[in-house]
């Protein structure tokens, strides 16, 4: 049984590369069977898969197979700099004579001979390798839900049905660097899993054949060629991740990869079957040692076994099938050599996390009487009634620009503080870590400066909420750890309420397999082996909040079930305890509704809420239209459009000298500016007057006009000036037109419609509401 970690390829020739030393620049020989490398290709394909890196280009060049020779592979380092197509083009020439083909890693790396997945340091590009089945099918698929590619490349290989494999590469807008290579790695995968591409690529460092080189296989001679180029098309990362998530699978692709290698026995057949000395079985005690170190190795490395329980795996196999037993001392040596060459060769490993719990011996089971008897007190809530339970998983939904971060962090502001918010009760202050993937430090405290918190509340959240800027990571085993420390610094002494994850997709990991969120099975390892996991080491009791995007749907379908909203797979509703969905229902209203769903209580109602001066408002929903919303709305608009104009009228009529009763006002402008006839201006100045936006003037002598006999006067408005009027100054002489406010004397009281007198003409009082419609201020005695 041959070890997986064994490398099967020759140990390479490391060539330190000078065109001018080591190759002949001679003008080539042209071959009239065969093409010729394009320097002008190679140019264009650099320029897409490295303009933008910095570091050494790692190349290989090596015989293709069917050829009938043999020779060395080859390896150069090239730096990513203004020369490398010359470079480039230089070593194709040479790889061409030699019969060998061009190959680069997609990336760059720090020193030269590193090539290795771990050692690479920054990829601007991703590609997927269509190397079977329908190729123009695939492509479509691919252009349909992911965009024009940037640049399509035709390896040289034919399909059985004569279709021509192809390269398809989307550059991105700057180089991925650190943990953003991992997500560039799991898109390559993702997108190969989707359409039935090469799925080695899910390797940072798997070679691909370089643009304008010469493709030699079974006699057959032929130039990658770039077959589409579009060099100005670049990709957000974060961006392309979300269109690759969404993106259905190809028709007739299947999400499950074969991994199964039929050259090699079943590994559940290794770890069953004895083996004895002396070579009598199909493979020998060193063969089948080797298998089942490096199965258990594998699930260690992945984080699918703690350390402990891989080195009981690797003892279980040797004392029940290795006959006789290899020695321990031996057991260890060859363990840790194992080790070692995995780890050179895959990456640093990704520990999983030990909850630290025992877990149960059996499975509790309880009878209906003991479950009916238990008269013990119910656990106290973390946050009443019943929207975060003690263990529970809460998950927050909303459009982008919803206002649901916004929400969100000053919710959590308040339930540090021990706070309620919009009818959400904490059971005291509780402490909270917010990990967080969406908004750079900088900008995440300029966000908690904006919003209007009460200042008692934020002096009592100071030191019990604890947010992350911007984490470019995912979180997987190795985040996991990360994150586990991260809270355990941030509170020594007692561990969190609650654990906060804002969003899931730009921290989600499907897993071994690497299903994305539309993955049932890759949505619940992300939910049992990740968020439980890193739950159940912090604290078993631990509520956890997930924040989701929602996808688009139909006014009517949110209005069904607003949950089938959520983006991702349907796994996630049937795991969470509790649900909030956040949606605006009229775009043009600046009212949102919190749905809630949950799994430990009774239903809550929606409530409706507003953003006012800062703050968050639940809005009682009595107060709401039920029927003929659109309707009323448009006439809601209408009466403040009127409104809006007979003050601006009464307004710019002062300025010209004139001043008018409300008959006198109603009759003249009748039929102008939409006001309707005199009786509903009328109406509506008895409307604007009772709610203090009109008011009266008794005595308008001072401006030319006699006293009233009527009920209340001529109208005045805010800020409402008389003019102009000619001075001159006995100085200068100079002619000067001046205005003088016009102030009220009177106004119609809001509860009997008496006329009162005003105390202070100088200060606007509106009793009813303020200018804007907000909540009224407070209202001086002689106008109450």
């Amino acid at each position: 049984m041959r070890d997986d970690t064994t490398p099967d390829e020759p140990k390479e020739n490391i060539v330190h590369f000078n065109p001018w030393r080591d190759f002949n620049d001679a003008a080539p020989q042209i071959d009239v069977f065969g093409d010729e490398p394009d320097p002008a290709q190679i140019a264009q394909f650099m320029q897409v898969v490295f303009g933008y890196c910095d570091g050494l280009i790692p190349v290989r060049s090596f015989i293709d197979k069917g050829q009938g020779i043999d020779g060395r592979p080859h390896n150069i380092w090239l730096e990513a700099d203004q020369v490398a197509p010359q470079k480039m083009a230089t070593f194709a020439t040479w790889a061409s004579r030699e019969g060998a083909a061009v190959y680069v890693i997609p990336g760059t790396v720090a020193a030269p001979g590193q090539a290795k997945a771990a050692e690479i340091l920054q990829m601007q590009t991703v590609v997927v390798d269509l190397d079977t089945g329908d190729i123009a099918a695939k492509r479509a698929h691919l252009e349909r839900h992911l965009g024009a590619p940037t640049m399509v490349v035709e390896s040289g290989g034919v399909t059985a049905a004569g279709q021509r494999k192809c390269h398809v590469w989307w550059a991105l807008t700057e180089p991925a660097e650190g943990d953003d290579i991992a997500r560039v790695c799991r898109l390559r995968g993702d997108i190969a899993v989707k359409v039935g591409g090469d799925m080695h690529f899910r390797s940072a460092h798997q070679p691909i054949r370089v643009a304008g080189s010469v493709y030699y296989k079974n006699s057959l001679k032929t130039r990658v060629r770039i077959v589409e180029l579009n060099a100005a098309l670049e990709r957000d990362l974060a961006e392309f991740m979300e269109a690759v998530t969404d993106m259905p699978p190809a028709p007739g692709v299947s999400l499950q990869p074969a991994l199964i290698h039929p050259d090699k026995p079943l590994m559940d057949e290794v770890l069953v079957t004895p083996v004895r000395e002396g070579a009598q079985d199909d493979w020998s005690r060193f063969e089948g040692a080797s298998a089942a170190i490096g199965h258990f190795i594998r699930m260690v490395h992945e984080g699918r076994m703690t350390k402990d329980e891989g080195w009981e795996g690797i003892c279980g196999y040797n004392a029940a099938m290795l006959r006789p037993q290899w020695p321990v001392e031996r057991l260890k040596r060859e363990s840790e050599r194992l080790w070692n060459r995995h780890v050179e060769k895959y990456g640093p490993p990704l520990i999983r996390l030990d909850s630290g719990a025992p877990g149960p011996v059996e499975m509790p089971a309880f009878t209906l009487g003991a479950l009916l008897d238990d008269q013990s007190p119910m656990p106290e809530d973390i946050i009443a009634p019943r929207v975060l339970t003690p263990g529970g998983l809460l998950v927050l939904g909303g459009a982008p620009k919803v206002g649901k971060s916004d929400l969100l962090i000053s919710w959590l502001v308040h339930m540090a503080a021990g706070v309620p918010l919009l009818g959400f009760t904490p059971s005291r202050p509780l402490r909270i870590f917010y990990l967080q993937a969406e908004i750079q430090y900088h900008y995440l405290r300029e966000r908690l400066k904006q919003i209007a918190l009460p200042p008692e509340v934020l002096a009592a959240a100071r030191d019990t909420f604890v947010a992350t800027p911007k984490l470019k990571m995912l979180l997987d085993n190795e985040g996991s750890v990360r994150a586990a420390r991260a809270v355990q610094t941030a509170f020594p002494e007692a561990p969190p309420d609650i654990l906060c994850v804002d969003p899931i997709r730009n921290l989600f990991d499907g897993g071994p397999d690497g299903g994305g969120e539309n993955d049932n099975t890759a949505m619940m390892f992300f939910l049992k082996e990740r968020v439980e996991v890193l739950r159940d080491h912090i604290d078993p009791d631990c509520g956890v909040i997930l924040v989701h995007h929602t996808k688009k749907l139909s006014k009517q379908q949110v209005k069904d079930d607003p949950f089938l909203a959520l983006s991702g797979a349907s796994a996630l509703r049937g795991f969470y305890t509790s649900g909030l969905i956040l949606h605006r229902p009229d775009e043009d209203c600046s009212q949102r509704k919190l749905e809630i769903e949950l799994r430990n209580g009774p239903a809550l109602p929606t409530k409706v809420i507003d953003k006012v001066g800062g703050q968050w408002f639940e809005i009682n929903p009595m107060n709401e239209r039920l029927v003929r919303q659109e309707v009323s709305a448009k006439h809601d608009a209408e009466r403040d459009r009127k409104r809006d104009v007979i003050v601006g009228i009464l307004f710019e009529e002062a300025a010209e000298g004139r001043l008018y009763t409300t008959m006198q006002f109603a009759e003249k402008f009748e039929n102008k500016g939409g006001l309707g006839s005199k009786y509903t201006i009328r109406e509506r100045l008895s409307v604007l007057a009772t709610k203090g936006f009109v008011k009266f003037l008794r005595n308008g002598s001072e401006f030319g006009y006699p006293v009233v006999r009527s009920r209340f006067g001529y109208l005045a408005v805010e800020g409402m000036h008389f003019g102009p009027e000619q001075s001159v100054d006995p100085e200068t002489g100079e002619v000067l037109e001046t205005t003088r406010p016009v102030l009220p004397s009177h106004y119609k009281c809001p509860q009997s419609g008496v006329c009162l007198q005003v105390e202070n003409p100088s200060v606007w009082v509106y009793p009813m509401a303020g200018k804007d419609g907000g909540k009224s201020g407070p209202t001086p005695k002689s106008e109450a």
